[in-house]
């Protein structure tokens, strides 16, 4: 550590209350500390949240902040959960998750990047839930969701890209995403805000994809500005071949800002069992010069840029059955997926790779859980 991380208890106090003070009955810290806490231990819903406060007894209620002897019930935590301001809890969430990243040194080899990708919430939207589709922002190196915005559908990430990025700290960060945000104007506020992208180029830019693929078609020409690179994976029954070419040709050529360098991906996977073979081209563009990262590197960023869905999306609907959650009253599914991703990022900070198996040793040891959080028990 470089410095301290960030306390989430005293944070989680920063978001606001709808509640009148009358008839208050559970301070609202302590709820979220609770649903944090629960979500440590794999559960899942509202419901199963309530019952897991009522399983420890006073002591555990008295750590996590409560007042009453008794945790609120599942009604309680619907409300609670319903009324909240989703742009505040993620305002908050967010600078829990910022100030870990910044209190955890980097390796002066390594570049801070963070992904951009969507996620529906398929049971919320069946529904008709608003903010079933959150478009998300998590760093490579750690895994940590740093931002997250509700849009009606995927068709809408564009538009709602804007207020993901402006809620991040852009400078000296690579932000990487998919085809789908690969606009000229993601990439002028990027630039503008001190940071540097690696887009993937495909159909929805017909003439910089041609421009790409006509450069790599005769490399000849340009062979003075290629540079490659080339990874193999063997595992999981399959074998994958990755490789990169880089170019420089392109560089101050294009109406795109900052651009530096544009890549062509060959992927080649066979599977091991039937002998199949599947092959792939990718092209892509990065305002990354040659001297900030190497073809490598680059190569590293884009297959990172998927811990998006590897560390945070597939743990949401594997571990916590988010695809199937049907709930859809006012904030709650934004905030039951904002809670999940602190809940994921507290278990990736500690270092657990096995998210699942991670739940089912603090359900065992649900002391450990709220340790994690910052909580630990009275000795007296």
């Amino acid at each position: 550590m470089t410095e301290q991380s960030p306390d989430l208890l005293d944070l989680l106090a920063e978001i606001p209350d709808f509640r009148q003070a009358q008839g208050r009955r559970h301070p609202l810290p302590a709820i979220l500390a609770l649903s944090v806490a629960a979500m440590l231990c794999g559960y899942r819903s509202y419901g199963a949240i309530a019952e897991w406060g009522r399983n420890y007894g006073t002591e555990m209620l008295r750590a996590l902040g409560f007042t009453h002897d008794t945790a609120p019930c599942a009604a309680t935590l619907n409300t609670v959960l319903r009324g909240l301001d989703t742009e505040a809890v993620e305002r908050v969430l967010a600078t829990w998750a910022g100030g870990v990243i910044a209190a955890v040194s980097v390796p002066p080899t390594v570049l801070e990047a963070i992904a951009i990708d969507g996620k529906t919430l398929r049971g919320s939207r069946r529904q008709k839930a608003p903010g079933a589709h959150l478009l998300s922002a998590l760093g490579h190196r750690l895994g940590l969701t740093m931002g997250q915005q509700a849009v009606a559908d995927k068709t809408n990430e564009i538009g709602a890209i804007g207020g993901v990025l402006g809620a991040l700290v852009l400078e000296n960060r690579v932000i990487t995403m998919d085809a789908l945000l690969t606009q000229r104007e993601v990439a002028a506020t990027i630039v503008s805000g001190g940071g540097d992208y690696v887009m993937i180029v495909k159909g929805n830019q017909p003439t910089l994809q041609d421009e790409i693929a006509t450069l790599f078609a005769t490399p000849s020409v340009v062979a003075e500005t290629l540079a490659s690179a080339a990874t193999l994976d063997i595992g999981h029954g399959r074998i994958e071949h990755r490789r990169i070419t880089t170019s420089t040709a392109l560089c101050g050529y294009t109406e795109w800002a900052g651009l530096e360098q544009v890549f062509e991906i060959e992927r080649v996977v066979r599977r091991k069992s039937s002998g199949e073979q599947r092959a792939e081209i990718v092209y892509g563009v990065t305002s990354l010069s040659r001297e900030q990262a190497s073809a490598a590197q680059v190569l590293e960023l884009v297959r990172t840029h998927w811990h998006i869905e590897n560390k945070s999306h597939w743990v949401r609907d594997v571990t916590y059955d988010e695809d199937r959650s049907q709930v859809r009253v006012g904030s709650i599914p934004q905030v039951m997926a904002a809670l999940r991703n602190t809940a994921i990022g507290l278990m990736r900070v500690a270092g657990e790779t096995n998210i699942t198996a991670a739940c089912r040793r603090f359900a065992a040891q649900p002391w450990s859980a709220l340790a994690l959080i910052g909580i630990t028990p009275r000795t007296e």
